[in-house]
């Protein structure tokens, strides 16, 4: 099988990893077998500078479903070059906020995590109460965040909460984003993890059998955020090693939502229910 065939479905792996028992894409090893690399690769150093968001005084970046923390550092790195001199860094503030629904992995994370001062692990369920996000936009003067990544997390929301589920999550990230960098499973993982979970003799994923949602499913998350979200798709990167599209979106009234995103919050902006 090769790395494209969804290799986070190999068989060689359920021994090691018991994917079975990470129903929600919580794998305890993650990155030993998709590290960084295979979506840095893709994604230019110069993104901040390219999205015009490197001569503001804060930018906030969003990792949904950050796993044990690994890419949300390299990342960081990758896209934040060192600043020439004090004066440089107190200018150009960088912040990163990565969450995800496992506290193990997110424990993990923070004891990992070399950037306290400008990366923050926390424990959230994207699907529930998102007020931590808004207590860190406030936190940091923003009412949104000005680049937020979701990478590989759509198949699992979509599997365990079903069509509405999928499309809730898109419009929610929508809401609070300037720029939206999003890698979806294609329907081939699906089926990859609902013959593993059959294979291991747990219960099929509640809603497998009944989405309306399947075929090109990159594709869908792009209709939703174009035609219901107030976003456009900017920019392909290309695809992974795992034949993964890497889509970058921007609302469509982006200038308007740049000074918003910039301007200290006044009152909370909710997300939707």
């Amino acid at each position: 099988m090769t790395m494209a065939a969804c290799a986070e479905s190999s068989e060689a792996d359920d021994e090691v990893l018991d994917p079975g028992a990470a129903p929600y894409g919580n794998f305890i090893n993650y990155y030993t077998f998709n590290p960084p690399d295979n979506r840095l690769s893709l994604i230019p150093t110069s993104l901040l500078q390219d999205l015009g968001l490197s001569g503001q005084q804060t930018t906030l970046i969003l990792d949904v479903g950050c796993n044990s923390g690994e890419l949300s550092v390299a990342l960081y790195q990758h896209l934040v070059q060192d600043p020439v001199t004090k004066e440089e860094s107190d200018r150009r503030r960088v912040h990163l906020l990565g969450f995800d629904l496992d506290e193990a992995l997110i424990r993990r994370a923070q004891q990992t995590n070399p950037l306290h001062d400008s990366i923050t692990f926390i424990p959230l369920d994207i699907t529930g109460d998102t007020n931590r996000l808004q207590d860190y936009l406030h936190q940091h003067g923003c009412s949104c965040f000005h680049l937020s990544l979701c990478l590989a997390v759509t198949m699992w929301v979509h599997l365990n909460h079903g069509d509405s589920g999928l499309l809730q999550l898109l419009s929610r990230l929508a809401s609070i984003s300037q720029h939206l960098l999003l890698e979806a499973q294609p329907w081939k993982c699906y089926r990859s993890a609902a013959r593993r979970l059959r294979k291991l003799g747990r219960s099929d994923f509640d809603h497998f059998k009944t989405l309306k949602i399947r075929g090109d499913i990159a594709d869908h998350a792009r209709e939703h955020l174009e035609r219901h979200c107030g976003m456009e798709l900017i920019q392909s990167f290309g695809s992974t090693a795992w034949d993964r599209k890497l889509l970058l979106f921007r609302t469509s009234n982006f200038h308007l939502l740049q000074k918003r995103c910039s301007r200290r919050l006044d009152t909370t902006v909710k997300l939707d229910d």
